[in-house]
């Protein structure tokens, strides 16, 4: 299986550069991060293609999150509710 990728290309003035002091390929490898990180935080990407674009494995980028207090699980009211229904319900069962 052949895996295609698309390619997006950022324009950053050089002083950019110049100001993380890190080499360039370091500092693409941060945006590409911060990239991923956003569009998992906004529920754009899952947590495992949120890892592939950010170039980690998915227990790696997991790791990052955690160090950056991001919450790996997303959950709105309604799946929270039924998360917690369905623990009380094997609950009494038990």
């Amino acid at each position: 299986m052949v895996l295609l990728m698309a390619e997006l290309t950022v324009q950053y003035p050089d002083d950019l550069l110049l100001a993380s002091g890190k080499p360039r390929s370091a500092l693409e490898d941060q945006l590409r991060f911060e990239l991923a990180v956003r569009l998992f935080q906004v529920g754009q990407l899952s947590l495992g293609k949120a890892a592939e674009l950010a170039g980690l494995s998915k227990p790696r980028f997991g790791e990052e999150l955690g160090r950056l207090k991001i919450p790996t699980i997303n959950l709105d009211d309604a799946e929270i509710e039924a998360e917690l229904s369905a623990l009380r319900g094997s609950h009494h069962r038990g």
